[in-house]
């Protein structure tokens, strides 16, 4: 019985916390704005073919085409309030959650014109040939050098957002803006700057996830967003929407659930026994795991 759980939870942790690095960019910039930006998950399939891109057609190291990658979806999330959230502030929330819909469309189409509509192998002649070999072996479950990586990548991005947020001025801004907007503004903070810096963060969190996702798997195609966004989405609300340790841990609780879903009942059920895992816990605790409860004043 240990020998098929140990397995099952490295497979369910790899898999979390790179649900946790998607999951973090939707509950900044729902913490920030209060919106639902639904095309964070075509940011993440941009990564994976920014990724491939810089490494096939410019010849960058896999390492440095990770790093650029970043930075393209920073700007990419930069454009993307530019052109299709900012003019829509003062809008109702619902226009805003049609135009994020609309977006992600958008850049899953382009992806297809671009790159084509079948499924990519990821360029593994790039990939350093230690990531693919055994790293740890305990008890019956085999560790490679790029599950490391991943825990590794995954781990340092988090932290290191959650020392931007609680230690430095941008990140007193972002928790500012998500106490009051209004009052931020007349405090003198950019609003607009704040959020922008808000979407990149996300979004160079998010390719980095769509890049380790496409290296462990060797795939990558133009809609593998869609899924993976609505599992962060999932996680997001599961954690606790608006709640950046919430949704860390909502990520894990995911792909854990989901592995052992896979092990113990089906492959075939394993999303489903992921959301009931969800849907029990917004039953019981409605604001999320670690997410607090908003009371309306009158």
């Amino acid at each position: 019985m240990l020998e098929q759980l140990l397995p099952q939870l490295v497979n369910g942790l790899t898999l979390g916390v790179i649900y946790a690095l998607i999951a973090v960019g939707y509950t900044m910039v729902y913490g920030v704005i209060e919106l639902i930006n639904f095309a964070h998950g075509e940011v993440y399939m941009l990564g994976a073919f920014l990724c491939v891109t810089f490494i096939t057609a410019v010849g960058m190291p896999f390492y440095l085409a990770i790093v650029a990658a970043m930075g393209c979806c920073a700007l990419i999330g930069m454009f993307l309030d530019l052109v299709a959230y900012k003019p829509l502030r003062k809008a109702p929330r619902l226009a805003a959650l049609i135009t994020a819909i609309g977006m992600s469309i958008f850049l899953q189409n382009l992806a297809m014109v671009i790159w084509g509509s079948r499924p990519l192998p990821f360029v593994q002649s790039a990939v350093p040939a230690y990531l693919n070999e055994t790293a740890l072996t305990f008890a019956g479950v085999y560790l490679t050098w790029l599950q490391l990586f991943i825990f590794g990548v995954t781990t340092t991005m988090m932290l290191g957002l959650m020392l931007i947020i609680t230690r430095t001025r941008i990140g007193t801004a972002m928790r500012a803006l998500a106490q009051n907007k209004t009052a931020a503004a007349l405090m003198g903070i950019n609003v607009n700057f704040v959020i922008a810096c808000t979407f990149a963060l996300g979004s160079a969190m998010g390719a980095v996830a769509g890049i380790l996702v496409s290296v462990y798997y060797n795939s990558l195609y133009p809609t593998m967003g869609y899924v993976a966004g609505v599992k962060a989405f999932a996680a997001a609300v599961l954690g606790g929407i608006g709640s950046v340790p919430g949704a860390m841990l909502g990520g894990i609780v995911l792909g854990v659930a989901e592995a052992l879903g896979a092990g113990y009942v089906s492959s075939l059920y394993r999303d489903g026994v992921a959301y009931a895992v969800m849907i029990a816990v917004i039953i019981f605790r409605p604001s999320g795991l670690l997410g607090k409860a908003v009371i309306d004043k009158a």
